[in-house]
């Protein structure tokens, strides 16, 4: 069953993507977006964790602008929306949604994990480094940790939750020094993680809806991988 539901945040309102599994489930997982909003993608994605017995839920972190979703050409319009959003905004509004498990269905922090695509891969490292508590975190491709203006990766210290990153070796959006600066500052931290470098991909690699930039190996690989460490965080049902 999937459906829209509405949020409280400080800032208003926030729509929320929700797909139930087919039985009552025990775990969730917050599904943060790519830059072009809680798109058609982004509610597929929704749809496999339920299908795999999660809760899944997908905040629409353009809220604020009420722009709701772009296309994928629409690169450029899409830039300055997720500049705006800062690490309180991402924090408010994932605390939204595990305020919202925890009371209305029942599941608390400790059984939601964190899974963000591009924009939504920094969104979830900035999820990860403000709010204790969570069973785990995926980052997928996440530009924008290590550099820029909302970067957070001088927060590392304060993650609590093991971690997992996918990115691409071609990825120009996140080039090698910011993987070695992430992988660094992630163990003098001290964090229990793995970062998983893909090569012959790039950015989006995962991304079946943007085909020219999906790998279909590399992909199968992070998803799997992304699979076993939740069921091992989360349990696999």
């Amino acid at each position: 069953m999937n459906d829209w539901i509405t949020a409280a945040t400080a800032d208003g309102p926030m729509r929320v993507y929700v797909a139930r599994p087919p039985e009552p489930a025990r775990r969730a997982v917050v599904v943060l977006q790519e830059a072009f909003g809680v798109n058609e993608h982004i509610q597929d994605i929704a749809r496999r964790f339920a299908a795999r017995g999660f809760l899944a839920l997908a905040p629409d972190l353009f809220h604020r602008n009420g722009v709701g979703t772009l296309g994928y050409d629409q690169h450029a319009e899409a830039m300055p929306l997720i500049g705006a959003i800062g690490a309180d905004a991402i924090t408010m509004d994932v605390r939204a949604v595990l305020d919202h498990l925890a009371a209305g269905e029942g599941i608390p922090t400790g059984r939601t994990a964190v899974v963000g695509f591009c924009f939504g891969g920094r969104a979830a490292f900035t999820a990860a480094t403000a709010i204790p508590g969570l069973a785990a975190t995926v980052v997928f491709y996440g530009p924008g940790i290590a550099a820029g203006p909302h970067a957070v990766l001088d927060r590392a210290k304060s993650i609590a939750a093991p971690m997992l990153l996918h990115v691409g070796a071609e990825d120009p959006t996140i080039p090698a020094e910011q993987i070695a600066a992430i992988e660094a500052a992630l163990r003098d931290a001290g964090a229990d993680f793995e970062q998983h470098v893909y090569e012959g991909a790039g950015h989006a690699f995962a991304c079946d809806a943007r085909p020219h930039m999906y790998r279909t190996g590399p992909a199968a690989e992070a998803w799997g991988r992304t699979h076993a460490f939740l069921d091992r965080h989360l349990g696999d049902s």
